[in-house]
């Protein structure tokens, strides 16, 4: 087991452009960071697409790209790597929120029994009425009901 000391200087490596540091320094520092990502998984939505090991190894993709940081320390490398974490979280949310997937909308599941259930003419003429005037307002929130 590697102690603080160890990681600290294979981050000083990494400073100095030492990419073999890199590759050493990964299985020192990926429990901690899978723990991490497990913590912060939790406070998220059950369904959420993302497991403790894509977060982390996402976080540590973003944290490898930044050459030009000068590690202070094993702590500097877990708070960067919680910035990260979080940022990649914000952006999946983001990216769930975003008008092209709904918007946030409810997720309505379809199927042939309800729309076999819509038969009668005052009912599909209503259905008609209220795409028109949907259409008026957002032509584009009209054909993805359409």
């Amino acid at each position: 087991m590697a102690g603080p000391g160890d990681i600290t200087s294979l981050l000083e490596e990494c400073s100095r452009g030492d990419e073999r540091a890199v590759d050493r320094l990964f299985p020192l520092v990926y429990n901690t960071l899978r723990s991490m990502a497990r913590r912060r998984l939790l406070q998220e939505r059950r369904d959420h697409t993302l497991n403790p090991t894509a977060l982390v190894h996402e976080a540590y993709l973003k944290l490898i790209d930044q050459r030009n940081t000068s590690w202070q320390n094993r702590a500097h490398l877990f708070a960067i790597a919680a910035q990260a974490m979080r940022r990649i979280l914000i952006n999946y949310a983001e990216g769930r929120l975003a008008q092209k997937r709904g918007g946030g909308g409810a997720v309505v599941t379809l199927n042939d029994e309800l729309i076999g259930q819509v038969r009668r003419a005052e009912e599909l003429l209503a259905l008609d009425e209220a795409l028109e005037r949907l259409e008026a307002l957002s032509p584009r929130q009209a054909a993805v009901v359409e």
